[in-house]
């Protein structure tokens, strides 16, 4: 049975499942905002139940999410768990009239993808996905840049985000294709793909050329103490490193590049350059997520000289923004649902689909 909701609830109430580093981050978000309570948490983990339910007074705590969602008083619900049940406790809590914002990728693939945001459009409620890194600051002041036509018509980008030794938990979920749908490609590519299409104003991707490689992984290499617990319970079956030739609608083209390990420099790099017919510009951001903010160069010219300058920007509010964007979706009522179906995060899983059937079969792939 599904809920009603009026356009403007005195007070939003909120659940979250999930309390990996993703699932705080919207607990911590959502406990900032006015008019908002987490009323319910659900996981696996006791210790983090009991901890996080006492530190923000929390009334309800799950160890299975689907008690959870049947919770009377819940208007909206955060999905922060592995990839292979974004889309059964989605469309679970769609079906029951909830309001869902979902950690990215939006699924394993495409056809799962459009179940949840079939399921979205089918109960009238908002299907978010968790995209932090197009609200950095220096992404969001170069997207100022390139839409008031500083640097002319964008047509040749490159993107990445690449790690020396940075496979996520190895031998976790993260390395089962089955369970998290993709390795780098999907876990951090999905950000590159997602930030360069918003900088360059969603071009329809028409095709891929892509390339996947599992070297260092499957002989226990390409992980550190931060990022694994070096415990296999999981073979490493998916790739550790991967690249895509994209074709963009209009004759550009998107260079992307995704690694967790990589005999490359010691520091993460998160990075786009593009160049345009009037100007081109350059962020670098070494240290990748742990850099807040990135080094901006534009290059232009004026006069027949050189006329390049450094842009300063301010540290983006990561997923603070995320979640402030689906409450104010949310308060916005139902004129404003529709336009938060998950079909941009659609857009983004087709794809990586196509990026994977093109590495799988050696050649370019149609979207």
């Amino acid at each position: 049975m599904s809920k009603q909701h009026s356009a403007q609830p005195e007070t939003l109430k909120v659940g979250v499942v999930g309390l990996g580093w993703a699932g705080q981050q919207h607990l911590k978000a959502y406990t900032k905002l006015e008019g908002v309570q987490v009323v319910a948490i659900a996981a696996m983990e006791q210790d983090l139940l009991k901890q996080f339910q006492a530190e923000y007074s929390i009334p309800h705590a799950y160890s299975r999410w689907e008690d959870m969602i049947g919770l009377e008083e819940l208007d909206a619900i955060s999905v922060a768990v592995p990839t292979f049940l974004h889309a059964p406790i989605a469309i679970a809590a769609l079906e029951r009239g909830l309001h869902v914002l979902s950690e990215k990728p939006l699924a394993r693939n495409g056809e799962e993808g459009r179940t949840m945001v079939e399921a979205a459009r089918k109960a009238g409620r908002v299907l978010d996905v968790a995209f932090n890194h197009r609200r950095r600051g220096d992404i969001q002041k170069l997207k100022e840049i390139v839409d008031d036509g500083e640097l002319g018509r964008p047509y040749y980008a490159k993107a990445s985000w690449i790690r020396r030794s940075g496979i996520p938990m190895l031998g976790s979920w993260f390395t089962n294709p089955e369970l998290a749908g993709g390795g780098p490609l999907a876990d951090i590519g999905v950000h590159v793909l997602d930030y360069s299409l918003h900088l360059l104003g969603e071009p329809k991707v028409l095709s891929v050329s892509a390339s996947t490689h599992s070297e260092l992984g499957p002989r226990g290499l390409g992980g550190n103490q931060r990022y694994t617990a070096m415990k296999s319970s999981h073979k490493f079956e998916v790739e550790d490193f991967a690249s895509a030739f994209i074709r963009l609608e209009g004759g550009g083209t998107l260079i992307l590049e995704a690694g967790w390990a990589a005999y490359r420099d010691e520091d993460d790099l998160l990075d786009f350059t593009v160049f345009g017919t009037d100007g081109g510009a350059e962020l670098r951001a070494v240290g990748a997520s742990n850099a807040p903010v990135g080094h901006l160069r534009i290059f232009k010219e004026k006069d027949g000289e050189n006329a390049d300058y450094k842009v300063v920007a301010e540290p983006g509010r990561a997923h603070q923004a995320v979640v402030e964007d689906f409450v104010g979706a949310v308060r916005g009522g139902e004129t404003v649902w529709g336009a938060h179906d998950g079909s941009l995060a659609l857009t983004r899983a087709l794809v990586l689909d196509a990026c994977y059937q093109s590495a799988r079969e050696q050649r370019e792939v149609r979207l």
